[in-house]
């Protein structure tokens, strides 16, 4: 099956490059002509110049931003690919944006997963990404074994837009644990406590996870370098926040980061990992002594 991948970020990358080891990849496409040269350049892949040259692709698997881009990337491939074709999109957009591209390409008789992932930048360039999908289980079937090149788990969660449904779940549980292991990492500090030991023996506990073993030692040395920037997070939170607000409630722990996240990127951190919230968090410990009254 002839694969592309249009979309060459952190996540698009590594999933083009472990589709290129595997054999698998015909084509790769970049909006941003000098990132997708580059991207090339380091990993030797075969990139097209034009977006028409992915028309004979079977399989297309999209990694973009924002909804906005999906519905532009979607509307140019609904004009060039043959009936029968498949825009896989691995980007975290709203369900109903999913649903939104799915009747567009349906006209043309182009068929659409959402399949959003999780794993960060490491999961992409190690082939360990997991992927939640929404859509037609049958057209899911046919593309498994291509997917196994750069997933470790693939599950189908219904129709389409569920994927994308449950990778908001997935952000807000995020949202949690960034603010739980940052602000736990800071008070240990403040404790005085030797934080790589703090990290070790409370990951062999109930409290362990994959955050605080992946991201716990390099914030804790200030060092940010983006697996998930904070940009990114801030943009997914807001899609969660829109979906609550259509059953009129409120998600006070996605509303406080959020909070967070926005002074991070007025900051100028917006680019960096979400483990940079450790910064916000070390400055509650750093509160001025209320002045004395004598």
């Amino acid at each position: 099956m002839k694969t592309a991948v249009i979309g060459l970020g952190a996540m698009g990358a590594g999933i083009a490059a472990n589709l290129q080891r595997a054999g698998q990849l015909h084509l790769a496409w970049n909006r941003t002509r000098s990132r997708g040269k580059a991207v090339a350049a380091a990993s030797g892949l075969p990139l097209a110049d034009e977006l028409d040259q992915l028309a004979s692709a079977e399989l297309v698997i999209s990694s973009v931003s924002a909804d906005a881009d999906l519905v532009e990337v979607a509307d140019r491939l609904a004009a060039i690919l043959q009936p029968g074709a498949i825009l896989l999109d691995t980007s975290t957009v709203s369900a109903d944006t999913a649903c939104k591209v799915a009747t567009l390409l349906a006209a043309k008789d182009i068929h659409f997963l959402d399949g959003p992932v999780s794993g960060g930048r490491e999961g992409a360039e190690n082939g360990q990404l997991v992927m939640m999908v929404g859509g037609d289980a049958a057209i899911l079937d046919r593309i498994r074994p291509i997917l196994a090149s750069f997933t470790r788990q693939v599950a189908h969660m219904g129709q389409t837009g569920a994927g994308q449904a449950t990778k908001a779940v997935n952000q807000v549980m995020a949202a949690g644990i960034n603010q739980a292991v940052s602000e736990a990492l800071a008070f240990g500090q403040a404790q005085c406590l030797d934080l790589d030991k703090v990290i070790e023996v409370v990951s062999g506990g109930a409290a362990g996870n994959w955050f605080l073993a992946h991201r716990g030692p390099s914030m804790v040395r200030g060092e940010f370098e983006p697996g998930f920037r904070v940009a990114l997070h801030h943009k997914d939170l807001k899609i969660c926040q829109a979906m609550a607000a259509e059953h009129s409630a409120h998600l006070p722990l996605v509303e406080m980061t959020l909070v967070h996240y926005q002074r991070l990127i007025e900051a100028g951190h917006g680019d960096a990992d979400i483990s940079a919230l450790f910064q916000s968090k070390q400055q509650l410990f750093q509160a001025d002594p209320e002045p004395s009254d004598e």
